[in-house]
Parts: C-alpha cells; sequence; structure tokens
C-alpha cells in the first residue's frame, strides 16, 4: 500500500509529536546535552521562536510525523549571521531509509535561498552513525571539544563538522527570516524535495 509523504514547514501544532520523538533522545542517550524533557508548550514556544526565523521542516507519512530537521543560531554575535546549527532526528521506525539525508538536502537548499552560507553540526563523540551520515553527506571535522558536557554518568566529548551551504560572497546581505521569504519558492523546494523519498 503506498504512503502518502509530504515534506512541509513546521508548524506549532506539531509540537506534541515532533516532542514525541525527541524525547527518547534526551532521556535515555547523550545525543543532546538537554537533560530534562520540556513540557509541550515549553517546546511549542521553542518551535514557533525558531521557526519564525529558521526554516524547521517536517516529513510527514501517511498524517504521523516521521522525522524533522531544523537550522538555529550558531552564535549570538552578529558576525556569525551567516553561519547556522543543523539538526536532525528521525522517528526509530523511519530510521535506515535515507530521511535523513533527504531532510538535510531539503534544509540545505532552503538555507541557501535565504542566504547562508555555513552549516554546523555538533556530534557527541563517539556515535558513529551519526558521525559516518555526516561524513557521507559532505561535512568535515573542524573541531572537538573534549569532556565538555556531564550526561548519563559520564563527561562526553562533542565533534564539530561543518559543511558550505554555498561559496561566499563579500559583503553579503543579511539572510532572511523564513517567515519573511518566498512562499512560492520555498513550497517549490519542498515539494522537489518531497519526491527525492523513496520509501
Amino acid at each position: 500500500m503506498s504512503i502518502t509523504k509530504i515534506i512541509r514547514l513546521v508548524s506549532e501544532d506539531d509540537s506534541a509529536s515532533i516532542l514525541d520523538i525527541y524525547a527518547p533522545y534526551i532521556t535515555d542517550t547523550s545525543i543532546t546535552f538537554e537533560c530534562e524533557v520540556p513540557t509541550v508548550q515549553e517546546f511549542a514556544n521553542r518551535v514557533r521562536n525558531i521557526s519564525e526565523i529558521y526554516p524547521w521542516i517536517v516529513c510527514q507519512a501517511d498524517g504521523c510525523l516521521a522525522g524533522y530537521a531544523y537550522a538555529s543560531r550558531h552564535h549570538e554575535r552578529s558576525a556569525y549571521q551567516w553561519s547556522v546549527n543543523l539538526s536532525v532526528y528521525i522517528k526509530n521506525e523511519y530510521q535506515r531509509k535515507g530521511l535523513a539525508r533527504v531532510l538535510y538536502t531539503t534544509l540545505f537548499e532552503l538555507l541557501g535561498h535565504l542566504g547562508y552560507f555555513s552549516g554546523l553540526a555538533c556530534i557527541t563523540y563517539p556515535n558513529p552513525k551519526s558521525e559516518g551520515f555526516h561524513s557521507n553527506f559532505g561535512f568535515k571535522q573542524v573541531g572537538v571539544y573534549h569532556k565538555i558536557g556531564y550526561k548519563l554518568g559520564q563527561w562526553q566529548d562533542v565533534i564539530w563538522y561543518q559543511m558550505p551551504i554555498r561559496e561566499p560572497s563579500q559583503d553579503p546581505p543579511d539572510p532572511l527570516p523564513i517567515k519573511d521569504a518566498d512562499s512560492a519558492a520555498v513550497n517549490a523546494i519542498l515539494q522537489k524535495n518531497t519526491a527525492l523519498i523513496s520509501w
């Protein structure tokens, strides 16, 4: 039976479903350094605040969320504004289907359209699955923080990976917030990349 799939921008109404995907990473792993599961309302506020500025996308499969990816501020200082941190999370039953790659491909295209130049991923080390995924996608390792976070009874190292979104230019304009982007162009990117989902 065919599954109806769509990649779209996040809605605050997705918050509970996204939190269902994210919560086990908080409670059971050191993949995220967040230690307490936020309430749905706290998470909805987070979704709203991030998605007004940066692209946050979800994959919906037969009405259920299969995974999501988003960009967020890399650093407060204004000279960093053309760089973003990236995150992707996939629901267990949809892992190893190539969905993370499709979501990242979509996210990078949206970020390029908005005027960003560099994407960074912060990965708790060791994490062979995430390290391999990012390396295969084209990220390069750029640094290691040793014993930078304490979770699940031990000190954790973190590796930073970086990948260009597009070629840097001189005197770039400020990146465009996603809420101000041309909706037709955004929807075209989302629809084009939805077709990349192969399951």
